[in-house]
């Protein structure tokens, strides 16, 4: 559908957002250029402030990025993958194609990783498989331990906080130290060492029985859910910019629903049209 609608519109309408390791030289462009007038200048609906500056010529900025040897998608996957395609569509559809038409780019917005911040993508499990919660948080305490009266969102990487019956319960779930760098992510360990041999998710792209919440909407959110609903939830500590780079170098994929980023820039603000 990404696809069509590109391809139906000739436009991107919304930037893939990408990030980078910190550059001196980027930086510097950056530090200077927002010192001058914007041209726009607004608070959206949501909150969210955007400024917009208007880059003439921009050589200078070119050479600059020139240095900096990868980019990395933080969010935004499909609609690259659907502009290439749309790329590929047009190539083979125009005889004339030279390789500097418009559509051989997308739009794409980025951020150095120092100013970039990754908020928990958090789960919730409909239901414990057919276990008690007594019998679940006995098996949960012999792999992980249980602390409970835990805080509601953990503070470093191999902790998870859990919330079951009416209380939150501190986890310790830290990789092996042999892990690959997909392996060591929390929700992988949770996947792999809770929820698929407990709680019987397998696969948590099908599954009907887990969900996911946006760190954005906070631990208040998972309370809320299983108190109405039943269930657990898992309160995770984010994927660091770290962990993402090393997955990506390592030619790996993120596992589904790893990451969230906020504030979201709003589609339609700049449109690259072909």
């Amino acid at each position: 559908d990404r696809t069509k609608l590109i391809d139906t519109l000739s436009a991107d309408t919304g930037p893939v957002f990408l990030t980078y390791r910190d550059d001196a030289a980027v930086s510097a462009l950056v530090n200077t250029k927002t010192r001058e007038k914007p041209l726009h200048d607004f608070t959206a609906p949501d909150g969210i402030r955007h400024t917009v500056w208007r880059i003439a010529g921009g050589a200078e900025w070119v050479q600059a990025f020139d240095a900096v040897p990868v980019t990395y998608i933080a969010d935004g996957h499909h609609r690259a993958a659907s502009a290439a395609r749309v790329a590929r569509m047009r190539r083979e559809r125009n005889p004339q194609h030279t390789g500097n038409e418009n559509y051989n780019w997308f739009l794409c917005v980025l951020f150095p990783a120092s100013e970039l911040k990754i908020l928990p993508y958090n789960r919730i499990v409909v239901d414990l498989n057919g276990l008690s919660a007594v019998d679940f948080l006995a098996k949960v305490k012999a792999l992980f331990g249980a602390q409970e009266n835990a805080a509601p969102s953990p503070t470093a990487v191999g902790q998870v906080s859990m919330y079951l019956d009416g209380k939150w319960y501190g986890l310790q779930m830290p990789a092996e130290p042999n892990a690959d760098p997909v392996s060591r992510l929390d929700v992988s360990v949770l996947q792999d060492r809770l929820l698929a041999p407990v709680l019987g998710i397998a696969d948590v792209r099908t599954s009907k029985r887990i969900d996911f919440v946006g760190g954005i909407r906070g631990p208040g959110e998972l309370v809320k859910r299983v108190d109405a609903e039943g269930g657990v939830a898992f309160s995770m500590f984010p994927v660091t910019l770290s962990q993402l780079m090393d997955i990506a170098d390592a030619g790996q994929i993120m596992p589904p629903k790893s990451t969230w980023f906020e504030p979201k820039l709003r589609s339609g603000l700049v449109i690259h049209t072909f």
